[in-house]
């Protein structure tokens, strides 16, 4: 599976001057956890979180404590720039899900930017990894159906069963074409694995 399978491609975005209240108000309206920054060229120069936003936004309550609190602390951060992110990890479009799995875990990130030719395309998120791999065993198998169809419109033909995400492929047509098979239903977003079987 490619990212831009799996991407959101109608992206939510602030600017590195925007008060850091609006960016919160913005995730928040659009429900998500973290928007890339652009620059007045459109050109991706960070990306902010929830937890970015939430640095020195609250003060400690006199409720919590005996203790009496006293002073304001350190400043509260008002723009976008100075809580963001500067030039994020992204990837484009054409990178393995594999890859992006393992960007995320290794970077401790939830959500990578998509670009491509220097440009914003998309976002993805665990989120959206997450949707793939919740579709039905039944859409599963419709989308490989569908993939072997349109590949093989006229024959030859694979019974296809999905269970958990794993597709099996029942039947042999030839070496070839079950190798190109195997390999159509491994495209289909949400497929985990693919198994062959000849009877």
């Amino acid at each position: 599976m490619l990212v831009r399978e799996v991407m959101t491609d109608q992206v939510i975005t602030v600017r590195p001057t925007d008060p850091v209240r609006q960016a919160v108000r913005v995730l928040h309206a659009a429900d998500v956890t973290a928007a890339p920054v652009l620059d007045t060229d459109g050109r991706l120069v960070g990306i902010v979180s929830e937890m970015d936003l939430l640095r020195g936004e609250f003060q400690r309550d006199p409720r919590a404590s005996a203790r009496a609190v006293l002073g304001h602390g350190e400043p509260v951060p008002f723009l976008v720039e100075e809580v963001m992110t500067a030039d994020p990890v992204t990837v484009t479009p054409a990178t393995d899900a594999v890859e992006l799995i393992d960007l995320m875990v290794g970077r401790r990130v939830k959500s990578v930017p998509v670009v491509e030719h220097g440009r914003l395309v998309g976002i993805v998120s665990r989120r959206d990894l997450l949707a793939v791999l919740a579709r039905s065993d039944d859409d599963l198998r419709a989308d490989v159906l569908a993939a072997l169809h349109e590949h093989y419109p006229s024959g030859p033909s694979w019974e296809v069963s999905v269970h958990d995400g794993v597709a099996e492929l029942h039947g042999h047509c030839g070496e070839h074409a079950d190798r190109i098979a195997d390999l159509l239903a491994r495209t289909v977003p949400g497929v985990v694995r693919v198994k062959h079987s000849a009877g």
